[in-house]
């Protein structure tokens, strides 16, 4: 496909280093995808209150993604971003921050994010409203989702349109939903709205199964693993490390090993975009080809490594694998 200015603006600068492994792995993502493969992305960090959805909305869209594992604030904080986005502070001196400055944002109902403050009232407390109210008829039906489900379905009634405050082409969440995009939740309780849930169960609001597991999560994504990865198979493509990687990396080892379904593929594409460097017992900044003695990847799997901030490098590369 014919490039646009962004991508041929990085193959001609992008030669060396970090810059050198960027193009590498946006190669290989395009190749991967070009040759049939299937692509899971992980979401790590705030991706979302970085605004991720600026690109990554438009790979669900062009199906350069067939499925997304996150962490509960990555899926909430899209839709936060879509409903609150004017109510967002922005603290660029961030690194000045006295205890006392930080405890004023605090008193203010501001939650800091880097240097980036989500407001409480407009952003936690305008989702809270109408997601607690769809929790609450799945539980007197004694039904039963996971978390993306009810987000889906919250974004999904249009309940929320009367708020929205950037153009939801924007969103990678409702981007997600109207394409009913299959997402993996590892450790959702690890989030606001899995607090807030879990106040509801202790007022005895709601019952904990109402919302389903991270186990029925591994389940099924086991479920959908087997049903995709045929032929070219299915890459892994993850922004920064903790358990939005760890998480869904491990399903094929599980397969293989614990189930001894000895027909599984492995991973057929790897890229890591991250930080965190190699250092003892960390997974985050373990280098690619320590996966191979996990039974994650195979010896041939191609293996790319961008040590280098996510919020540059991701957009980049969907710019690469989009055209732009």
């Amino acid at each position: 496909m014919a490039k646009g200015p962004v991508s041929n603006y990085i193959e001609h600068h992008y030669r060396h280093f970090n810059a050198a492994a960027l193009m590498d792995a946006a190669k290989g993502y395009e190749s991967h995808m070009l040759e049939g493969g299937k692509m899971m992305i992980t979401l790590a960090g705030a991706m979302s209150t970085a605004e991720l959805g600026l690109s990554l909305a438009e790979m669900i869209r062009q199906d350069k993604v067939q499925i997304i594992s996150c962490t509960g604030a990555n899926l909430e904080e899209d839709i936060m971003n879509l409903v609150a986005h004017s109510h967002y502070k922005r603290v660029p001196h961030y690194r000045d921050l006295s205890p006392q400055d930080e405890w004023e944002l605090l008193e203010n109902h501001y939650n800091r994010v880097t240097d980036t403050c989500i407001p409480e009232e407009e952003a936690f407390r305008r989702i809270q409203k109408h997601i607690a109210q769809i929790w609450k008829e799945a539980d007197s039906k004694g039904e039963r989702y996971f978390p993306h489900e009810y987000m889906y379905k919250l974004l999904l009634s249009g309940v929320l349109e009367q708020y929205y405050e950037i153009d939801p082409k924007d969103s990678w969440m409702l981007a997600a939903a109207q394409k009913n995009l299959p997402i993996v939740v590892p450790g959702w309780e690890d989030s606001t709205m899995g607090n807030i849930f879990t106040s509801y169960v202790i007022k005895q609001e709601l019952k904990p199964s109402t919302m389903k597991s991270g186990i029925e999560y591994m389940v099924s994504l086991t479920e959908w693993y087997r049903a995709n990865s045929g032929g070219k198979g299915v890459g892994f493509f993850q922004i920064g490390g903790g358990i939005s990687g760890d998480f869904p990396i491990c399903v094929v080892p599980m397969m293989y090993q614990d189930l001894e379904w000895h027909d599984v593929p492995f991973w057929s594409y790897f890229c890591q975009i991250s930080d965190s460097t190699t250092s003892y017992g960390s997974y985050s900044g373990a280098v690619p080809n320590e996966k191979i003695t996990w039974g994650k990847l195979d010896v041939n799997t191609p293996k790319f490594i961008v040590e280098s901030d996510a919020t540059i490098v991701a957009p980049l590369i969907f710019a690469w694998v989009l055209g732009w």
